[in-house]
């Protein structure tokens, strides 16, 4: 057997047992934090295992991560501000101080922030 192919035997069990040990240490915090908080504050229910597992995972697919940061949509996300901040940025330096002026105009507009009211009315 080649040497690489050993170690996939030897780190492939190790990367399960870990799974499952993160997912038990990790259902059984949610569920004595919930249960230790909850029911005295609020009077709601203790949880189970098993509930405060479903609501570990319920919470990584809305809310993602589990604490890694840095990931591939991160990154990407990152660079499409950048690219959409630069080009925001050149589009403003190339504008007059007229046209600038127009563009918080019809901005303030579409946000529900009309000047021209807000001045009338504080007078």
């Amino acid at each position: 057997m080649r040497p690489r192919m050993k170690r996939v035997i030897f780190i492939a069990p190790l990367a399960i047992l870990g799974i499952l040990l993160f997912g038990f240490i990790g259902g059984e915090i949610v569920k004595l934090l919930w249960n230790w908080l909850l029911p005295p504050i609020f009077g709601w229910r203790e949880v189970t295992f098993w509930q405060a597992l479903g609501m570990l995972a319920l919470c990584r697919i809305l809310f993602g991560g589990l604490g890694r940061g840095g990931g591939t949509r991160s990154n990407v996300r990152r660079r499409v501000a950048d690219r959409l901040a630069d080009r925001i940025g050149d589009r403003w330096d190339g504008m007059t101080p007229e046209e600038r002026d127009r563009f918080r105009q019809r901005i303030g507009e579409r946000c529900g922030f009309d000047p021209s009211t807000a001045n009338s009315k504080e007078q």
